[in-house]
């Protein structure tokens, strides 16, 4: 039982920190939105238009086209991924939302992989 009580209490302090960096955070279409999900096994990234509330690029390791390897590197990749996708869209500077999540590890991937890849933030 302390095992779930432990988990639910990352997950509501997850949260509470995401309310707070989403008041100060917010995207336009000119310089969307670049926010990180992680699940346990998988990385995703999106650039949103909370204008309009549309999602204008998205990237995600379940894409095959790397090998599952390293998850640091894996995340990479798709911050790659991702900042292609932007200058495709005509994409050049972002916000980072980091999701409540610390800036380290996966995280702190994919905001690398997407500033090698063009993207200024």
């Amino acid at each position: 039982m302390a095992i779930r009580k432990a988990g639910a209490a990352k997950t509501r302090r997850r949260q509470r920190v995401k309310r707070s960096v989403r008041k100060k955070v917010f995207g336009t279409a000119a310089r969307p939105r670049l926010t990180v999900f992680r699940s346990n096994r998988y990385i995703y990234a999106q650039l949103i238009d909370d204008v309009k509330g549309w999602t204008l690029a998205s990237a995600s390791s379940l894409e095959k086209v790397q090998e599952p390897g390293v998850p640091a590197l894996v995340s990479e990749q798709v911050g790659l991924r991702l900042a292609g996708r932007a200058r495709e869209a005509g994409i050049s500077s972002v916000v980072f939302d980091r999701n409540g999540y610390r800036y380290h590890g996966r995280v702190k991937s994919v905001a690398e992989g997407a500033r090698k890849g063009g993207l200024t933030f």
